[in-house]
């Protein structure tokens, strides 16, 4: 059985945020919202000159993902593959799995009142391709998919 692997290189991070304008492209992420979230770290003076770090938030799809058992109705389901969806339909906004998710990667949409979480770009996975942020978007190439057997 195949299984999907999503990794960014923070250490390699340049901070410009094309990741995030490819998810929001590919998925018609609403305004205000980030689904996978580029922080930049407190700068940090090394040698007399500035550094800069960023961390990226995106989600892990864990191998035992805490967010699948966290949610009461069961509309955050993961595959064989370790591709952990959330079923925004059934979601009843309850942010429970937001509390559960250890990398803080489930964004909440207040308009529509529903979690929001990556989907490791399912749609294009299924045929073949990668996820829209690591489709060579990253100027810094730091954001890997792998498919692993």
């Amino acid at each position: 059985m195949e299984k999907f692997k999503l990794w960014i290189d923070d250490a390699a991070c340049w901070g410009c945020q094309a990741c995030e304008v490819a998810c929001k492209q590919e998925n018609a992420v609403p305004i205000g919202i980030k689904i996978i979230h580029v922080e930049e770290i407190e700068p940090t003076d090394v040698e007399e000159k500035r550094d800069y770090s960023f961390k990226v938030a995106f989600c892990r799809h864990c191998e035992d993902a805490p967010c699948v058992e966290a949610c009461p109705v069961e509309a955050i389901e993961q595959f064989d593959n370790r591709m952990v969806h959330l079923n925004p339909e059934e979601c009843t906004g309850c942010q429970a799995c937001m509390e559960a998710c250890p990398y803080g990667a489930i964004a909440f949409d207040v308009s529509a009142n529903v979690a929001l979480k990556c989907n490791l770009c399912g749609h294009r996975v299924e045929k073949g391709l990668v996820p829209a942020c690591a489709d060579n978007i990253c100027p810094a190439h730091c954001i890997y998919f792998s498919v692993e057997e």
